[in-house]
């Protein structure tokens, strides 16, 4: 069952979680994430009880949900291969320098 209908301006929204929240008598928080409105989902769970709410919202009010922010984007693979990329380099150097560290340790 619903406990109660609420508009989406009188939810609070994190443009960096891409989530919206909106306060529960428990003392937590219900939420929803832009992605699941999108989709279509309207009910808010609280993650700390049983209550739910439903979101009334048309999905024109919503904020774009970017390309980037879905996992079948191309440039987000590249960014995730250059992350890779910067991260095998570290490792190289890193390693470079433990066997500088034990050759030297050797020596002494």
């Amino acid at each position: 069952s619903i406990y109660e209908e609420v508009e989406i301006e009188d939810l609070d929204y994190d443009p960096v979680e891409l989530l919206y929240t909106y306060p529960c008598p428990c003392g937590d928080k219900f939420r929803i994430t832009l992605e699941d409105l999108w989709d279509g989902e309207d009910i808010a769970p609280c993650p700390s009880c049983t209550l739910r709410i439903m979101i009334i919202y048309d999905e024109e009010d919503l904020p774009p949900l970017l390309e980037s922010d879905a996992d079948s984007d191309d440039e987000g693979k590249e960014g995730e291969e250059e992350k890779n990329d910067d991260i095998k380099v570290e490792e190289e150097k890193l390693e470079s320098l433990a066997d500088s560290l034990e050759s030297r340790l050797k020596v002494e």
